[in-house]
């Protein structure tokens, strides 16, 4: 008989919930507005079976999909597992096959070479189709009306590499999903690619390079001509995965890269210039835009590694006052002799991470940003547990033009999940619209998702739906019109 362990990963509020649920007409407290018409999409690790091993670190649960809809001043809640290869395969099995996150040697016999990936880190739309997104294995296609999956896809089998980012970007201007993969010739190797997807779902090219070390590339960043690539020493080799350690750990004596891709469609690896700074910790990225030669690149920026899970290579211990993150931003210049940054410039006060926009301004200069903050001055009872290792408590809000900053705090025993941006109309100014988010009710061991108006988030939510279940802490999510779902009047 299976038994979950008795460690921060799976119990309290991050018990696993294990929940597939339809629900109409979420109780909502203050209003919702009448012209949304659509989807927020969100995704949890939640793992199926206990894990093979006895433990694991949260990142290795299966995806479990969210969807609220919207309509009509009302929102309904559905919840559906995203059915990979490797859900089939322990769901027919009725156990755990897979053993440690990214670590195939951990595996039973029996599923040796099957795709390892659990889909558990953003579902994104994008033309009519739901993608649930894993960066060590291909995108999974779910129906975004029926949350209903489709399976695996290499684009009408144009993509060779083996994994798809779960950071694609849209570009706003041609429509094309721009996207990349590591680890791309499989476990451990320095092969990238670089997608691009076209609403149809054709993949209009594949470009592979190398990367100068084996890092985690979760996200990345693109301008209309350039796609902008952060080499962060979250590293790994065999010998780590041999001794059972985890996949990562962090080294403090690697330098940072950024990398600059030309666009172009013939481009080729020798086209990448590649910048070096000194050590730090750098994952998500709120957004980059370019100013003639120069490429500025918006990212918190942390002295030292954020993961105490993915631990000092070094074996330093996890040091927490240097793992705080502020939006920074990196300033590169092309015309410059030197491979060196030009700059790099703190943009907020606000400790924080999960940084979002208004979309429709990917690439481009912009004003707004909003992500999750820490603000360590506010009074914390964990009653019930913390769904994560770090307790985010604030949504924050920068405005890159006046340089002021909002922050709303969510109270002494609740805790906030990756915002979204709504617009309130496709021709909406930038900014004009909705802030959508999962706030954790540690206590009651439930959730409410919140919508603010984006712009003026320190008065708080203008509604609160209240979910009579607990989501687990999720990683990303996404919004969708009604129309590009499928589902317009």
């Amino acid at each position: 008989m299976a038994h979950f362990p008795e460690t921060p990963a799976f119990t309290g509020f991050n018990t696993p919930s294990r929940i597939e649920a339809d629900i109409a007409d979420l109780d909502v407290k203050g209003a919702i507005p009448r012209e949304l018409d659509g989807a927020f999409y969100r995704v949890q690790p939640d793992p199926q079976f206990a894990p093979r091993l006895g433990d694991d670190i949260a990142f290795n649960g299966d995806g479990m999909i969210t969807m609220f809809r919207f309509k009509d001043g009302r929102v309904d809640f559905k919840q559906r597992w995203a059915q990979t290869d490797k859900w089939k395969l322990e769901h027919e099995a009725g156990r755990g096959l897979f053993g440690a996150y990214r670590n195939p040697l951990t595996d039973d016999e029996s599923v040796k070479g099957k795709i390892r990936g659990t889909a558990n880190t953003n579902a994104f739309v994008y033309g009519g189709k739901l993608y649930a997104l894993k960066e060590d294995s291909p995108a999974l296609v779910m129906n975004p009306a029926t949350l209903e999956t489709e399976g695996y896809t290499w684009f009408n089998g144009a993509m060779t590499g083996q994994t798809f980012t779960a950071h694609p970007k849209v570009d706003p201007e041609t429509g094309d999903m721009i996207a990349f993969g590591y680890a791309a010739k499989g476990v451990l190797t320095l092969d990238m690619t670089y997608y691009v997807v076209s609403p149809e779902g054709e993949l209009k090219q594949e470009l592979w390079f190398e990367l100068p070390y084996y890092a985690m590339m979760h996200d990345f960043a693109i301008t209309p001509d350039y796609a902008l690539f952060h080499v962060v020493p979250s590293t790994s080799n065999w010998e780590r995965l041999e001794q059972g350690l985890p996949h990562f750990g962090f080294d403090t004596t690697l330098p940072v890269y950024l990398g600059v891709l030309p666009r172009r469609a013939d481009a080729t690896a020798e086209d990448i210039r590649w910048f070096k700074r000194d050590n730090c910790f750098a994952s998500h990225v709120m957004n980059a835009f370019q100013d003639g030669t120069k490429f500025h690149f918006d990212t918190p920026e942390a002295k030292n590694n954020m993961f105490p899970f993915f631990p000092d290579i070094h074996g330093a211990p996890f040091n927490p006052m240097e793992s705080a993150s502020f939006l920074t931003r990196w300033t590169v210049d092309m015309a410059a002799n030197s491979d060196a940054f030009e700059s790099t410039e703190r943009l907020s006060s606000m400790m924080g991470e999960f940084p979002r926009i208004d979309d429709r301004r990917t690439g481009l200069p912009y004003r707004y940003g909003w992500m999750l903050v820490i603000d360590p001055s506010k009074p914390v009872e964990l009653k019930g547990g913390s769904p994560a290792g770090m307790l985010m408590n604030c949504l924050g809000m920068v405005d890159h033009e006046t340089g002021q900053d909002q922050k709303w705090w969510c109270g002494p025993i609740s805790s906030l999940q990756e915002p979204c941006f709504i617009p309130r109309a496709p021709d909406a100014a930038e900014g004009d619209g909705w802030i959508v988010m999962v706030c954790n009710r540690l206590e009651e061991h439930r959730s409410d998702l919140l919508l603010f108006d984006a712009t003026d988030i320190a008065k708080g939510p203008i509604a609160e739906a209240r979910i009579p279940v607990r989501l687990r802490f999720g990683l990303h999510g996404n919004w969708a019109s009604a129309e590009e779902i499928g589902l317009a009047a």
